[in-house]
């Protein structure tokens, strides 16, 4: 008798979008939409991440959640002493282990609210959590903590808006509800000595705003 498979709907999503080709598709295998390649949401996010990493003597140990088909990361690993990248699809890991070669660089295949993260200084965590379920966001909350600084990147409604209103994991986002996450607010509590926010880019169209904070851990 087989032994029956368990479900595991945020990685079956993950895989899907991918397969699919529901966040566009460009000349690569993989693409992790346009967030991940317009040189207007890309470059402010990766001048405001050099800025921060290149303020250390000695550079510090990143952490990588998400790390989706690598076109932002791969800018940032020549500025750590150890770039550490994480995503859930196995074939994606796969082929950036391939593709994006460094001493300081490796890739690991991991489902960031269920198994246990690798150790670094920082964990950068773009545009992720907005796709999760809130059960989800608040396992991987919990995991935050370890790191000394968490860099969130958050695509949000402009203006006011209700934080945290839950969704199923998957392509979409709480956009869609005016809503966004807020890691401070309930139910995820996260507790931070201090906060700033690196970046903002309002997206054209009223399509919301796309911000990048630093929070110290400890």
């Amino acid at each position: 008798m087989k032994p029956i498979k368990k479900p595991w709907p945020t990685k079956d999503a993950m895989e899907q979008i991918y397969e699919l080709k529901l966040w566009g598709e460009n000349s690569s295998k993989f693409y992790s939409g346009n967030g991940s390649h317009q040189p207007e949401i890309v470059a402010p996010y990766i001048n405001a991440i050099t800025f921060f990493l290149t303020s250390f003597k000695i550079p510090i140990t990143v952490c990588d959640l998400g790390c989706g088909d690598f076109n932002v990361g791969n800018q940032l690993v020549k500025y750590t002493q150890k770039y550490i990248s994480v995503d859930i699809v196995s074939d994606l890991i796969n082929y950036n282990n391939m593709n994006f070669q460094e001493e300081n660089l490796e890739f690991h295949c991991l489902d960031i609210a269920k198994d246990k993260l690798p150790k670094a200084d920082c964990v950068l965590v773009r545009q992720v959590l907005q796709h999760l379920s809130n059960a989800e966001v608040i396992a991987i909350v919990a995991k935050l903590l370890a790191f000394k600084y968490v860099i969130l990147t958050e695509h949000l409604p402009t203006g006011d808006f209700t934080p945290n209103k839950d969704i199923i994991s998957g392509q979409g986002i709480r956009i869609k509800k005016q809503s966004g996450i807020n890691l401070l607010a309930a139910p995820f509590n996260f507790k931070v000595i201090a906060e700033k926010e690196l970046s903002s880019i309002k997206l054209e169209d009223n399509k919301g705003v796309i911000v990048t904070t630093l929070y110290q851990v400890f």
